[in-house]
């Protein structure tokens, strides 16, 4: 018979493999259908997510395997507020408002026996950015809040001798690895948000594949108002994306293509024609609701920009 801290070990092993896996064929977005499907072992289903934050799929003896923060919708408050800091830490809500509550009994002692979790971030509705090892390190009932760090992943997951060097890495790894991670999130969320709002596709040529596709800052990352919010972003596909950072191209206040002069003039095959030239004077397609629009005056600045360089 196996013992229960070797299969909870095992588990945790093929949990991260697999999500490595989706990574690599998905990209760092993951399918909410992928997640809740789970992975086989041993003959068992194996999701990643329930439908509660703190989640233990039944082939676990006792510690929870996930939390998951719930993607922003539109209109609906998340049913836990979930805080990552700009210390390296990740504040994690308890489940409800009782300390005893059998979910919240299990993460105390996944964080008192230092044992890896799956932290599964949702970006937009159906669509969540996996990180892991996460570590719960401490424990506040006057907040209801748990406090978790992310851990480095090693480039061998092929034992539970792994799971143990996870468990041994320094708090200024964990907080960098934390760090890294926020930026990664608020990436893909900005991305994630931006193509729902614009249904996946690009707003010059309507490109429907969404690995082909991002969502461009319309004011920088680093301008004062910058910020990642849909009405400053397009969503453009590679071509279109590279091609206004570098000022190729413009979007006027109006919403119109507008390509550099020197551009349109050139001779040199169908990409050049089609790709570029041919949306001269088009007008981008945008989302229906006037709160996701991209702002007028954005478009205006960045305009601006666009005509210096021509």
């Amino acid at each position: 018979m196996t013992a229960p801290t070797d299969l909870d070990s095992r588990v945790r092993v093929a949990a991260f493999a697999f999500l490595a896996e989706q990574v690599r064929a998905h990209g760092d977005e993951l399918p909410f259908g992928v997640l809740s499907r789970g992975f086989t072992f041993d003959g068992k289903r194996v999701p990643l997510l329930g439908p509660q934050g703190i989640f233990k799929p039944a082939v676990l003896p006792e510690l929870p395997l996930s939390i998951t923060t719930a993607p922003m919708v539109a209109g609906r408050e998340r049913p836990y507020e979930d805080e990552i800091a700009e210390d390296g830490k990740l504040f994690y809500r308890y489940r409800g408002t009782n300390p005893d509550h059998p979910d919240n009994v299990g993460l105390r002692a996944a964080m008192r026996r230092r044992t890896p979790l799956i932290y599964l971030h949702g970006v937009a509705k159906g669509w969540y950015v996996a990180a892991w090892p996460v570590f719960v390190v401490e424990d506040n009932p006057a907040r209801l809040t748990f406090t978790a760090m992310v851990g480095s992943q090693p480039l061998d997951l092929s034992g539970p001798a792994s799971l143990a060097g996870m468990a041994a890495e320094s708090d200024d790894l964990r907080r960098y690895a934390t760090r890294t991670t926020l930026v990664r999130l608020h990436q893909r969320s900005f991305r994630m948000k931006v193509l729902v709002a614009y249904s996946e596709r690009c707003s010059i040529c309507r490109l429907r594949h969404r690995e082909l596709l991002d969502a461009a800052h319309i004011l920088p990352d680093g301008h004062p108002r910058g910020k990642a919010i849909v009405p400053n972003g397009l969503s453009l596909c590679r071509l279109h994306h590279s091609a206004f950072d570098v000022n190729v191209l413009g979007v006027t206040p109006d919403l119109e293509v507008r390509i550099r002069a020197d551009v349109l003039e050139e001779r040199d095959g169908p990409m050049l024609l089609h790709g570029l030239q041919g949306f001269h004077g088009a007008r981008i397609h945008v989302p229906r609701s006037d709160d996701l629009k991209p702002s007028r005056e954005f478009l205006a600045e960045r305009y601006d920009l666009f005509r210096k360089a021509s």
